[in-house]
Protein backbone atom coordinates (compact mmCIF):
# COMPACT_ATOMS: atom_id res chain seq x y z
CA UNK A 1 0.00 0.00 0.00
CA UNK A 2 0.72 3.77 -0.76
CA UNK A 3 2.41 5.17 3.10
CA UNK A 4 -0.14 7.35 4.71
CA UNK A 5 2.46 8.95 6.51
CA UNK A 6 3.66 11.75 4.02
CA UNK A 7 3.90 15.13 6.66
CA UNK A 8 3.38 18.51 5.09
CA UNK A 9 6.71 18.99 4.05
CA UNK A 10 6.09 16.33 1.58
CA UNK A 11 8.86 13.76 3.21
CA UNK A 12 7.61 10.57 3.67
CA UNK A 13 8.20 8.55 7.08
CA UNK A 14 9.06 5.03 6.59
CA UNK A 15 11.51 4.30 9.42
CA UNK A 16 10.67 4.72 13.41
CA UNK A 17 12.78 4.46 16.73
CA UNK A 18 10.69 2.90 19.54
CA UNK A 19 12.38 3.05 22.68
CA UNK A 20 11.37 0.12 25.03
CA UNK A 21 12.66 1.44 28.18
CA UNK A 22 14.63 4.21 29.97
CA UNK A 23 16.34 1.87 31.88
CA UNK A 24 20.42 1.58 30.96
CA UNK A 25 23.06 -0.37 32.85
CA UNK A 26 25.61 2.50 31.59
CA UNK A 27 25.46 6.15 32.97
CA UNK A 28 27.53 7.33 29.87
CA UNK A 29 28.59 11.04 30.15
CA UNK A 30 26.83 12.33 27.63
CA UNK A 31 23.75 11.38 27.49
CA UNK A 32 22.52 10.82 31.51
CA UNK A 33 23.14 12.37 35.13
CA UNK A 34 25.07 9.86 37.27
CA UNK A 35 22.14 9.47 39.64
CA UNK A 36 18.72 8.61 37.34
CA UNK A 37 15.21 8.13 38.33
CA UNK A 38 14.10 5.97 36.19
CA UNK A 39 10.21 5.99 35.57
CA UNK A 40 7.11 4.03 37.01
CA UNK A 41 6.59 0.59 35.69
CA UNK A 42 2.98 1.62 35.18
CA UNK A 43 4.30 4.83 33.09
CA UNK A 44 5.88 2.74 30.56
CA UNK A 45 4.43 0.89 27.36
CA UNK A 46 4.19 -2.60 28.18
CA UNK A 47 5.43 -5.13 25.53
CA UNK A 48 2.15 -5.72 24.41
CA UNK A 49 1.10 -1.94 23.57
CA UNK A 50 4.62 -1.73 21.71
CA UNK A 51 3.81 -4.40 19.48
CA UNK A 52 0.58 -2.95 18.99
CA UNK A 53 2.55 0.20 17.93
CA UNK A 54 4.45 -1.96 15.78
CA UNK A 55 1.80 -3.34 13.90
CA UNK A 56 -0.23 0.59 13.44
CA UNK A 57 2.51 2.08 11.98
CA UNK A 58 3.83 -0.88 9.33
CA UNK A 59 -0.02 -0.82 8.11
CA UNK A 60 0.45 3.00 7.68
CA UNK A 61 3.34 2.27 5.74
CA UNK A 62 6.51 2.43 7.76
CA UNK A 63 8.96 -0.50 6.46
CA UNK A 64 12.08 0.14 9.00
CA UNK A 65 11.35 -0.25 13.04
CA UNK A 66 14.94 0.42 15.35
CA UNK A 67 14.54 -0.50 19.13
CA UNK A 68 16.27 1.31 21.47
CA UNK A 69 16.51 2.45 24.97
CA UNK A 70 17.87 3.52 27.60
CA UNK A 71 19.35 -0.01 27.00
CA UNK A 72 16.85 -2.37 25.15
CA UNK A 73 18.39 -5.52 25.97
CA UNK A 74 18.41 -4.98 29.44
CA UNK A 75 14.05 -5.12 29.64
CA UNK A 76 12.58 -8.06 31.52
CA UNK A 77 11.22 -10.22 28.67
CA UNK A 78 12.98 -8.33 25.82
CA UNK A 79 12.89 -11.60 24.05
CA UNK A 80 9.36 -11.97 23.62
CA UNK A 81 9.10 -8.10 21.91
CA UNK A 82 11.71 -9.47 19.52
CA UNK A 83 10.30 -12.38 18.41
CA UNK A 84 6.54 -11.27 18.03
CA UNK A 85 7.55 -8.35 16.25
CA UNK A 86 9.89 -10.87 13.65
CA UNK A 87 6.18 -12.21 13.16
CA UNK A 88 5.04 -8.91 11.40
CA UNK A 89 6.14 -9.52 7.38
CA UNK A 90 5.38 -5.86 6.69
CA UNK A 91 8.68 -5.05 8.47
CA UNK A 92 11.17 -4.80 5.96
CA UNK A 93 14.21 -4.17 8.32
CA UNK A 94 14.18 -5.12 12.24
CA UNK A 95 17.65 -3.23 13.58
CA UNK A 96 18.46 -2.51 17.00
CA UNK A 97 20.80 0.19 18.88
CA UNK A 98 22.80 -0.88 21.89
CA UNK A 99 26.03 -0.70 24.40
CA UNK A 100 26.66 -4.53 23.89
CA UNK A 101 26.97 -4.94 27.30
CA UNK A 102 24.52 -7.79 27.34
CA UNK A 103 24.67 -8.92 23.46
CA UNK A 104 27.18 -11.82 24.62
CA UNK A 105 23.74 -13.49 26.24
CA UNK A 106 21.42 -12.15 23.32
CA UNK A 107 22.91 -11.91 20.28
CA UNK A 108 21.51 -15.67 19.26
CA UNK A 109 18.20 -14.66 19.99
CA UNK A 110 18.28 -11.29 18.42
CA UNK A 111 19.70 -12.95 15.01
CA UNK A 112 16.99 -16.01 15.62
CA UNK A 113 14.59 -13.38 15.42
CA UNK A 114 15.48 -11.59 12.51
CA UNK A 115 17.26 -8.66 13.32
CA UNK A 116 19.02 -7.29 10.40
CA UNK A 117 21.12 -4.92 11.88
CA UNK A 118 22.65 -4.10 15.22
CA UNK A 119 24.17 -0.64 15.79
CA UNK A 120 26.59 -0.76 18.68
CA UNK A 121 28.40 2.28 21.00
CA UNK A 122 31.72 1.60 21.36
CA UNK A 123 33.62 5.41 22.04
CA UNK A 124 36.36 4.38 23.81
CA UNK A 125 39.22 1.05 23.39
CA UNK A 126 41.12 2.09 26.39
CA UNK A 127 39.38 0.46 29.33
CA UNK A 128 40.21 3.69 31.51
CA UNK A 129 38.52 6.19 29.17
CA UNK A 130 35.61 3.91 28.93
CA UNK A 131 34.84 3.55 32.51
CA UNK A 132 34.81 7.02 32.73
CA UNK A 133 32.80 8.20 30.10
CA UNK A 134 30.14 5.03 30.71
CA UNK A 135 30.57 5.51 34.57
CA UNK A 136 29.90 1.86 35.23
CA UNK A 137 30.84 -0.25 32.05
CA UNK A 138 32.84 -2.70 31.63
CA UNK A 139 35.44 -2.63 28.44
CA UNK A 140 35.56 -6.37 27.92
CA UNK A 141 32.29 -7.50 28.22
CA UNK A 142 31.32 -4.85 24.98
CA UNK A 143 34.36 -5.97 23.31
CA UNK A 144 33.44 -9.73 23.88
CA UNK A 145 30.12 -9.24 22.75
CA UNK A 146 30.90 -7.94 19.45
CA UNK A 147 33.50 -10.51 18.77
CA UNK A 148 30.20 -12.77 19.97
CA UNK A 149 28.19 -10.92 17.84
CA UNK A 150 30.04 -11.88 14.55
CA UNK A 151 31.19 -15.28 15.33
CA UNK A 152 27.27 -16.38 15.23
CA UNK A 153 26.86 -15.00 11.77
CA UNK A 154 25.83 -11.18 12.10
CA UNK A 155 26.67 -9.28 8.68
CA UNK A 156 25.55 -5.75 10.04
CA UNK A 157 27.13 -4.71 12.78
CA UNK A 158 27.74 -0.62 12.82
CA UNK A 159 29.78 0.94 15.32
CA UNK A 160 28.44 4.25 16.86
CA UNK A 161 31.15 6.57 18.74
CA UNK A 162 30.90 9.77 20.16
CA UNK A 163 34.32 11.79 20.29
CA UNK A 164 34.39 14.41 23.17
CA UNK A 165 37.56 16.54 23.03
CA UNK A 166 40.36 15.90 25.39
CA UNK A 167 38.21 12.70 26.73
CA UNK A 168 38.16 10.11 23.45
CA UNK A 169 39.07 12.17 20.58
CA UNK A 170 43.34 10.90 20.61
CA UNK A 171 41.21 7.30 19.50
CA UNK A 172 39.80 8.11 15.90
CA UNK A 173 42.32 6.43 14.50
CA UNK A 174 42.70 3.29 17.17
CA UNK A 175 38.52 2.48 16.91
CA UNK A 176 39.23 2.71 13.17
CA UNK A 177 41.53 0.52 12.88
CA UNK A 178 39.66 -1.75 15.09
CA UNK A 179 36.37 -1.66 12.78
CA UNK A 180 38.71 -2.23 9.68
CA UNK A 181 40.46 -5.41 11.42
CA UNK A 182 37.07 -6.30 11.89
CA UNK A 183 35.62 -5.71 8.75
CA UNK A 184 32.83 -3.68 10.32
CA UNK A 185 31.26 -0.24 9.61
CA UNK A 186 31.58 2.92 11.93
CA UNK A 187 29.74 6.00 12.20
CA UNK A 188 30.91 9.41 14.16
CA UNK A 189 28.19 11.23 15.64
CA UNK A 190 28.36 14.38 16.80
CA UNK A 191 27.92 15.28 20.11
CA UNK A 192 23.79 15.89 20.55
CA UNK A 193 22.33 18.27 23.53
CA UNK A 194 20.32 15.22 24.63
CA UNK A 195 19.40 14.52 28.35
CA UNK A 196 21.10 15.72 31.42
CA UNK A 197 24.93 16.05 31.61
CA UNK A 198 27.66 17.76 33.74
CA UNK A 199 29.60 18.56 30.69
CA UNK A 200 29.61 21.69 28.48
CA UNK A 201 28.83 20.50 24.92
CA UNK A 202 30.77 23.37 22.86
CA UNK A 203 33.82 22.61 24.75
CA UNK A 204 33.58 18.95 24.26
CA UNK A 205 32.10 18.66 20.99
CA UNK A 206 34.05 17.82 17.85
CA UNK A 207 32.89 18.37 14.52
CA UNK A 208 32.65 15.81 11.99
CA UNK A 209 34.10 17.95 9.53
CA UNK A 210 37.35 18.03 11.67
CA UNK A 211 36.87 13.84 11.99
CA UNK A 212 36.61 13.76 8.18
CA UNK A 213 39.96 15.82 7.83
CA UNK A 214 42.04 14.14 10.23
CA UNK A 215 40.95 10.52 9.23
CA UNK A 216 41.60 11.71 5.03
CA UNK A 217 45.25 12.30 6.55
CA UNK A 218 45.38 8.58 7.67
CA UNK A 219 43.33 6.76 5.34
CA UNK A 220 42.84 6.37 1.38
CA UNK A 221 38.65 7.53 1.53
CA UNK A 222 36.52 7.42 -1.24
CA UNK A 223 32.75 9.36 -0.54
CA UNK A 224 29.87 6.50 -1.58
CA UNK A 225 26.22 6.86 -2.40
CA UNK A 226 25.36 3.89 0.41
CA UNK A 227 22.50 4.05 2.70
CA UNK A 228 20.52 2.15 5.48
CA UNK A 229 17.74 4.20 5.66
CA UNK A 230 19.35 7.31 8.59
CA UNK A 231 21.52 10.18 8.87
CA UNK A 232 24.79 9.03 7.74
CA UNK A 233 26.87 9.92 5.08
CA UNK A 234 29.14 7.36 4.48
CA UNK A 235 32.93 7.48 2.81
CA UNK A 236 34.43 3.86 2.22
CA UNK A 237 37.91 3.26 3.00
CA UNK A 238 39.94 1.59 0.12
CA UNK A 239 41.07 -2.03 0.35
CA UNK A 240 39.24 -2.91 3.17
CA UNK A 241 35.38 -3.78 4.20
CA UNK A 242 35.06 -0.51 6.28
CA UNK A 243 32.64 2.30 5.73
CA UNK A 244 33.21 5.67 7.63
CA UNK A 245 29.86 7.14 8.39
CA UNK A 246 28.97 10.80 9.41
CA UNK A 247 26.16 11.51 11.33
CA UNK A 248 26.40 15.37 11.79
CA UNK A 249 23.18 17.26 12.95
CA UNK A 250 25.31 20.54 13.79
CA UNK A 251 27.69 20.81 11.07
CA UNK A 252 25.43 19.68 8.37
CA UNK A 253 21.48 19.60 8.55
CA UNK A 254 19.77 16.37 7.14
CA UNK A 255 16.35 17.61 7.70
CA UNK A 256 15.43 18.10 4.45
CA UNK A 257 15.40 14.23 4.13
CA UNK A 258 13.99 13.14 7.38
CA UNK A 259 11.92 9.82 7.21
CA UNK A 260 11.80 9.18 11.01
CA UNK A 261 9.94 9.54 14.04
CA UNK A 262 10.58 8.14 17.20
CA UNK A 263 8.48 6.78 20.09
CA UNK A 264 9.82 7.52 23.98
CA UNK A 265 8.97 4.59 26.32
CA UNK A 266 6.11 6.42 27.74
CA UNK A 267 3.97 6.34 24.47
CA UNK A 268 5.03 9.58 23.22
CA UNK A 269 5.30 10.52 19.53
CA UNK A 270 8.11 12.77 18.70
CA UNK A 271 7.79 13.97 15.04
CA UNK A 272 11.62 15.37 15.62
CA UNK A 273 14.69 13.63 17.75
CA UNK A 274 15.52 17.83 17.94
CA UNK A 275 12.40 19.14 19.12
CA UNK A 276 9.69 18.42 22.15
CA UNK A 277 6.81 18.02 19.65
CA UNK A 278 4.98 15.74 19.94
CA UNK A 279 1.77 13.59 20.79
CA UNK A 280 0.44 11.26 23.40
CA UNK A 281 -0.34 7.52 21.92
CA UNK A 282 -0.72 5.85 25.47
CA UNK A 283 -3.40 7.22 26.95
CA UNK A 284 -5.20 6.09 23.29
CA UNK A 285 -3.97 2.96 23.71
CA UNK A 286 -5.38 2.25 27.20
CA UNK A 287 -8.52 4.20 26.14
CA UNK A 288 -9.06 2.02 22.95
CA UNK A 289 -7.80 -1.53 23.38
CA UNK A 290 -9.49 -3.07 20.86
CA UNK A 291 -9.95 -0.29 18.06
CA UNK A 292 -6.68 0.79 16.46
CA UNK A 293 -8.34 3.60 14.54
CA UNK A 294 -8.29 6.45 16.49
CA UNK A 295 -4.64 5.18 17.52
CA UNK A 296 -3.90 5.20 12.82
CA UNK A 297 -6.39 8.80 12.74
CA UNK A 298 -3.79 10.55 15.85
CA UNK A 299 -0.57 9.56 13.97
CA UNK A 300 -1.88 10.42 10.35
CA UNK A 301 -2.88 13.96 11.78
CA UNK A 302 0.36 14.33 13.67
CA UNK A 303 2.16 14.56 10.29
CA UNK A 304 0.26 17.84 9.94
CA UNK A 305 3.23 18.99 12.74
CA UNK A 306 6.16 17.51 12.07
CA UNK A 307 8.53 20.48 12.32
CA UNK A 308 10.35 21.53 9.08
CA UNK A 309 14.08 21.26 11.11
CA UNK A 310 15.36 20.29 14.63
CA UNK A 311 16.70 23.00 16.77
CA UNK A 312 19.34 21.59 18.22
CA UNK A 313 21.59 24.80 17.69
Amino acid sequence: MTTKLIDQFNRTINYIRISVTDRCDFRCIYCMSEKMKFLPRDDVLTLEEISRLANIFTFLGVKKIRITGGEPLVRKNIDSLFHTLSKNKSIEELTLTTNGSQLIHKAAMLKEAGVKRINISLDSLNPLTFNKMTRVGNLDEVINGINHALNIGFEKIKLNTVLMRNINDSEIFDLTNFAIKRGLDLSFIEEMPLGATSYERKITSVSNDEILKKLSENFDLEKTIYKTGGPAKYWSIRNTKTKIGLISPHSHNFCSDCNRIRISCKGELFLCLGQETKIELMPLLRLFPNNDDPIKDAIINSMKIKPKSHELD
